[in-house]
């Protein structure tokens, strides 16, 4: 299974800590450390899976607007006549590797300091945040990276410039929050309670 980039470091510290404890288990045989090492290994298989990054491939048709997120879809707002916005909340058991939603180009990365609310609450719109803009065949696009309650590093893979195809790989919100993707109205292919993958599922269909 493929780990997501930067999580290594996060699996190897609890992995190493529960190597640690069971030695002297071995050899004193107290009951403690055995405690202390299946607590540590639990900890680093939680890791495992929070940090997992399978492959996906997208659908083949490029009308396809593809999901930018695991999860639920919480929220599908008009933004006004021209744009609307759909939110998906990722648990911790979703994989947190966000993938672009249609071909295009960045144009701007903006970092908004802020709070850390639960990411499905109404006051989660004060949370930090990242901002990424794109340039694509619809138009402008944003997607939205949120940190939540758990969630306190936002790390975008991308770079302003750097053209990007549906389904590829721009960053991870470590441990659980929110990704909402904006753009120009278009035929929307979810429903709230919907659950999507992040690059295969088809979340709006050009028109």
């Amino acid at each position: 299974m493929a780990i997501a980039k930067g999580g290594s470091n996060w699996i190897l510290v609890p992995l190493t800590l529960g190597i640690m404890s069971i030695v002297p288990y071995v050899i004193i045989r107290q009951f403690y450390f055995l405690i202390l090492a299946i607590f540590w290994f639990i900890i680093a298989g939680f890791f495992v899976i929070f940090f997992r990054d399978p492959d996906r491939e997208p659908p083949d048709d490029p009308k396809l607007i593809v999901a930018p997120a695991d999860g639920k879809i919480i929220r599908i707002d008009k933004m006004n006549k021209s744009y609307i916005r759909i939110c998906t909340f990722m648990n911790v058991h979703n994989v947190h590797v966000n993938r672009m939603p249609i071909d295009g180009q960045i144009t701007k990365i903006t970092h908004k300091l802020g709070g850390f609310k639960p990411a499905y609450d109404k006051d989660s719109e004060d949370n930090e945040r990242v901002h990424i803009t794109a340039k694509t065949r619809l138009g402008k696009i944003e997607i939205v990276q949120i940190a939540g309650l758990l969630a306190r590093r936002i790390v975008p893979y991308v770079q302003e410039g750097q053209k990007v195809e549906r389904g590829q790989r721009i960053g991870i919100i470590r441990l659980g929050s929110r990704v909402d993707l904006v753009l120009p109205v278009n035929k929307v292919e979810v429903e709230i309670g919907m659950k999507v993958q992040a690059g295969t599922s088809v979340i709006a269909k050009i028109r």
